[in-house]
C-alpha cells in the first residue's frame, strides 16, 4: 500500500497498484495514521482483557451479567431515534465484497444489503482493495460488471437495498497497512476508508455511513467503536452521530452485555442482529475446558435449543425495551434447482425459522441467498404488516445466566465427526485461495460455521471420555485416520482452492492436535495469505 512516513512501504509493484493509488491518497493514509495512534493501545488493552476473561472461564468460573453494571439494565432509557431508511429491515441479504456481487444485492429486493469485509471475504489485499473501490463505484451509482460470458451487469434506477458495511472484528488486523512499524486495527481500516470515500455522500442522501459491528464482547469494545466513529465524523466534518450502527450478537460474554452495548453506542445504534452460527463457535470456544458443557453435532444445535432460544428471545426483549430493532439470523440455505425434493426441503426448514422469528417478535431477518428472499418476506409481510415489531415488548421472557449456558442435549455421530473435516478443510482451502464465502453441501459457508467445525473437533478430541452415539470412544488415532484420508473423501476437480487443499488440512490438523484452542482460525491462516 502508499508508502509514507507513517505507512509501511511496499514493493515498487504494489505502490503503483491502482487499487492503492485510488484507495489510499494521501488524505486517506493520514486519517487512518490518526485513528491507528489514538485507538490502537485501546485496542491491544481490551484484547488482553478477552484474554485475562477467557483465562477466568478456563479455571471454572462462569459467565454471568456484571454487578457493576446493574444500573444501566435496570433504569430507564432508550437509544437515539433510528432513521427512515433503517425503520424496516425486515429482510437483508449479505455477502463479501466482490463486484458481481454487490450489484445483484443491491437489486435484489431486499431492504438492505450488508457488505462484508469480513467472515464472508477473505482478507487479502486485493480483495480488500477492491472492495473499497466497489463500494465507492456501488454508492456513487457507477458501479457495473461484465461476466467472462458477456452478461452485463448494473444498477438499477430505484428501489435499491440500503447499504451497510461490515469492517472486520478487533481481533484482526491489517498486515498490509503499517503506522510506527504496527499493523493497523483492520476494523478500523475498513470502517475509516469506507466512511472517508462515500460519508459525505451517504450523509447527504440521509444514508449513514451505516455500519455492522462484528465480534464485540464487552460493552467497552462498543464504547470504542463509539469513539473511534465519533473521531471520523469529525475529521470528515460529518454531524455526530450520523454514524450508525448495528451490533451482532455473536459471542457468549456479549449477551450477557447487551442493556450495556446500547447504552455505549445509545447515541448511534440503531440493532442487535442474533449473529446464531459465531454465537454457537463462541459458547464452544467460552466452554472448551467444561466437560459438562460439550455441544453435541452442529445439525442438532438449532434455534429451538434452550440457550439459543433464551439468546434470542432476551435480545428481543432488550431491544424493544430500548427503541431498537432486533434482528434474526442467516438462513444458510441455498436454493437446488438440481433436486426439486431436496429443494423444497431447505425452503421448508427456511420458512419454519423465519416463522419462528417474526412471532417471537424479531423485526427482520438474514438471507445468504436471493433465491430466499421471496420466501422470507412472505413469511414477515403475512406476520408483520408494520414496519418493525417494536411494540413487541416480551415481558413474558424471563432468561437468567443458567438458561444462557444451558448445556444442549444431543449426540456426537460419526457423520458430524467426518462433516466437521470436510467442511473446515474445504472453506479453508478456498479461503487461503481468497475466497470468504463458499457453497457447501446446499449450504453457503463462511468462516463462523468452519469455526463450530474446527472448535467442535477439538473440544470433542480433548475432553476426556467423550463417545461417538455407537458408544465408540473418540480419539486422536480416530482423528489422524480421518484427516489422512480427506482428499479421498473430496471431489479431484472443481472445488474452490482446489490446490491449497493439502495445506488446509494440514493447518487443520496441527490446530486439533494443539494443546490449547486457538481463538480464530483466521489468525494463523492469515499469515498464509496471498496479500499480492
Amino acid at each position: 500500500m502508499a508508502p509514507s512516513s507513517a505507512a509501511q512501504s511496499f514493493s515498487p509493484e504494489a505502490a503503483a497498484d491502482p487499487r492503492v493509488q485510488r484507495v489510499l491518497t494521501p488524505e486517506a493514509v493520514a486519517l487512518l495514521t490518526e485513528l491507528h495512534r489514538r485507538f490502537e493501545p485501546t485496542r491491544q488493552r481490551l484484547l488482553q482483557a478477552r484474554r485475562a476473561w477467557q483465562a477466568r472461564i478456563d479455571g471454572g468460573a462462569l459467565p454471568d451479567f456484571r454487578p457493576e453494571t446493574r444500573e444501566i439494565r435496570e433504569s430507564d432509557w432508550t437509544v437515539a431515534p433510528i432513521p427512515e431508511a433503517l425503520r424496516d429491515r425486515r429482510v437483508e441479504i449479505t455477502g463479501p465484497v466482490d463486484r458481481k456481487m454487490i450489484i445483484n444485492a443491491l437489486n435484489s429486493g431486499a431492504k438492505v444489503f450488508m457488505a462484508d469485509f469480513e467472515d464472508s471475504s477473505s482478507p487479502t489485499r486485493r480483495n480488500m482493495l477492491d472492495g473499497q473501490i466497489n463500494l465507492m463505484d456501488a454508492v456513487a451509482g457507477s458501479i457495473e460488471f461484465t461476466s467472462p460470458e458477456g452478461k452485463r451487469y448494473a444498477l438499477k434506477a430505484e428501489g435499491l437495498a440500503t447499504l451497510i458495511v461490515r469492517p472486520r472484528g478487533w481481533h484482526l488486523d491489517e498486515a498490509n497497512f503499517r503506522v510506527d512499524g504496527q499493523p493497523m486495527s483492520g476494523s478500523l481500516f475498513d470502517m475509516a476508508l469506507f466512511a472517508f470515500h462515500n460519508g459525505r455522500t451517504l450523509q447527504a442522501r440521509d444514508r449513514g455511513p451505516y455500519f455492522y459491528l462484528p465480534k464485540m464482547q464487552a460493552f467497552e469494545e462498543a464504547a470504542l467503536w463509539d469513539e473511534a466513529m465519533a473521531f471520523v465524523e469529525n475529521r470528515l466534518g460529518l454531524p455526530v452521530g450520523c454514524m450508525k450502527a448495528t451490533v451482532l450478537i455473536e459471542t457468549l460474554p456479549a449477551v450477557f452485555e447487551m442493556h450495556e452495548i446500547l447504552h455505549a453506542l445509545r447515541c448511534r445504534i440503531v440493532g442487535l442482529n442474533c449473529g446464531r452460527w459465531d454465537y454457537i463457535f463462541s459458547y464452544i470456544k467460552t466452554f472448551r475446558r467444561h466437560p459438562d458443557r460439550v455441544l453435541p453435532d452442529r445439525s442438532q444445535v438449532t434455534m429451538t435449543v434452550p440457550f439459543l432460544k433464551a439468546y434470542s428471545e432476551l435480545l428481543i426483549q432488550t431491544c424493544h425495551r430500548r427503541g431498537a430493532n432486533a434482528m434474526g439470523g442467516m438462513a444458510a440455505q441455498i436454493p437446488i434447482p438440481s433436486d426439486p425434493v431436496a429443494n423444497e426441503e431447505a425452503l421448508a426448514r427456511v420458512r419454519a425459522d423465519k416463522l419462528r422469528e417474526v412471532t417471537a417478535g424479531h423485526d427482520g431477518t438474514w438471507v445468504a441467498h436471493p433465491g430466499l428472499i421471496p420466501v422470507a418476506r412472505e413469511i414477515f409481510d403475512k406476520h408483520m404488516p408494520t414496519p418493525n415489531q417494536l411494540h413487541v415488548r416480551r415481558d413474558d421472557v424471563r432468561v437468567d445466566r443458567d438458561l444462557l449456558i444451558h448445556a444442549s442435549v444431543g449426540t456426537i455421530t460419526r457423520e458430524g465427526f467426518y462433516a466437521n473435516i470436510d467442511v473446515c478443510v474445504r472453506y479453508l482451502a478456498a479461503w487461503l485461495d481468497g475466497m470468504g464465502c463458499v457453497p457447501i453441501h446446499n449450504l453457503m459457508e463462511d468462516a463462523a460455521t468452519a469455526e463450530i467445525s474446527r472448535a467442535q473437533l477439538w473440544q470433542w478430541l480433548h475432553t476426556p471420555d467423550q463417545r461417538f452415539d455407537d458408544g465408540d470412544r473418540i480419539d486422536m488415532a480416530l482423528f489422524e485416520r480421518a484427516i489422512s484420508t480427506v482428499e479421498q473423501r473430496l471431489p479431484r476437480s472443481g472445488l474452490p482452492g482446489q490446490a491449497r487443499i493439502k495445506e488446509a488440512t494440514q493447518l487443520l490438523a496441527e490446530l486439533t492436535r494443539a494443546d490449547s484452542l486457538e481463538d480464530f482460525i483466521t489468525l494463523p491462516a492469515y499469515g498464509r495469505l496471498d496479500h499480492a
